[in-house]
């Protein structure tokens, strides 16, 4: 079976550091045979960096050209820019992979499932720390039952990033619009991680907060917030789920995980390597890309009721978001089941609208999905 033919919409970051590197790892599984870049400039002109491929400036010109004949589409653009995008792919008869987040609503992530349904292709999302090292760990800790009955899980990612954007810099994480601010960003990941563990839960208890001093309009200070703390409260479970970020964090050793059950607890130092690596200029497949040798630390009770320590290292060879678009060509070719579903990820979207409600009116509230 020949590539897959893939197109990218977006030459940003994310372009470059998440979805072309893997592309270019698997070249029997993808091709990559355009780009769509919106504005050209000097310094960022996907055209000079990609002679050999085909160029366009927008969705439209790609999907109406009849001489590329593209598999798959994967949508890289701004989060406002996705329903348009995504749905104009699945209408062409494209499959579709879309960054997070997916779109800014839950009622528009369920119209694109729906449409991906109906026309039978493959729509999926890049949570791709489903597919992190610590995750992977963390969940392979979880299954073994060696924590016992879980009753409380801090799950984080903080940074040491007080500095406002400028107007020059800020991007659609800074701008007011439907999906902005950290709860978008990263509070994607960390939310989609607990639904994938835990499920739903029975109530949310939001705080949204700009721990940044903002002075320049439109850069961050109307949005809803550059940190937050979201209680999700599994009360079946007797379980508090805790997930947060902030910006002020001025620490070397970030807590990513800190998980406590009524046989042990789990904690886990700072995140998986593969997004520094990437921007360092790493590529997947060279040697140690993606070994976490991050500390993680296990506490269980040992005989005579005796606390024993000991550091849990994570998988070697890693998994590495490689295992994305081998899934990915799986579901594409019928050889296997879609990773990251539209459906489940609106869910995580209507997890975050009722999060902003709580925020707003600062009260829990029963989740209702």
């Amino acid at each position: 079976m020949p590539p897959l033919r893939a197109a990218i919409i977006g030459y940003g970051m994310s372009h470059k550091i998440f979805h072309a590197p893997f592309l270019a790892a698997l070249p029997s599984l993808f091709t990559l045979v355009g780009i769509v870049q919106r504005t050209p400039s000097s310094s960022n002109s996907a055209p000079n960096d990609y002679p050999h491929l085909t160029h366009w400036t927008s969705h439209t010109a790609m999907l109406a050209d009849s001489t590329t004949d593209i598999d798959l589409v994967i949508v890289t653009s701004s989060p406002d820019a996705h329903y348009d995008q995504v749905r104009a792919s699945l209408l062409a008869g494209k499959h579709v992979v879309c960054e997070k987040p997916f779109v800014p609503t839950s009622t528009e992530a369920l119209d694109l499932a729906q449409l991906a349904t109906d026309h039978g292709l493959i729509l999926t999302v890049f949570q791709n720390r489903r597919w992190d090292s610590d995750f992977l760990t963390l969940r392979r800790i979880l299954d073994e039952g060696t924590l016992g009955r879980l009753v409380d899980m801090d799950t984080r990612f903080d940074r040491w990033r007080i500095e406002p954007p400028t107007a020059a810099t800020a991007t659609w994480k800074f701008k007011q619009s439907g999906a902005s601010g950290a709860i978008y960003d990263l509070g994607t990941h960390l939310l989609d991680q607990l639904v994938v563990l835990f499920g739903m839960p029975e109530r949310v208890t939001g705080f949204f907060k700009n721990n940044r001093v903002y002075t320049e309009e439109g850069t961050g200070g109307e949005m809803g917030g550059d940190s937050f703390t979201v209680h999700l409260h599994y009360d079946s479970r007797g379980l508090t789920a805790t997930a947060a970020t902030t910006v002020a964090s001025c620490t070397t050793e970030q807590v990513r995980y800190a998980v406590r059950g009524d046989k042990g607890s789990y904690v886990k130092w700072n995140t998986d390597v593969q997004e520094d690596q990437l921007k360092a200029g790493m590529k997947p497949g060279d040697e140690e890309f993606g070994l976490d040798k991050g500390l993680g630390m296990l506490t269980t009770i040992g005989e005579g009721g005796k606390m024993e320590r000991k550091e849990v290292k994570a998988d070697d060879p890693p998994v590495t978001y490689t295992a994305f678009y081998r899934a990915v060509h799986a579901a594409v070719v019928g050889e296997g089941e879609n990773p990251v579903p539209a459906e489940p990820v609106a869910k995580v979207l209507k997890l975050i609208e009722i999060i902003k409600e709580s925020a707003k009116e600062g009260r829990t509230l029963a989740v209702r999905v």
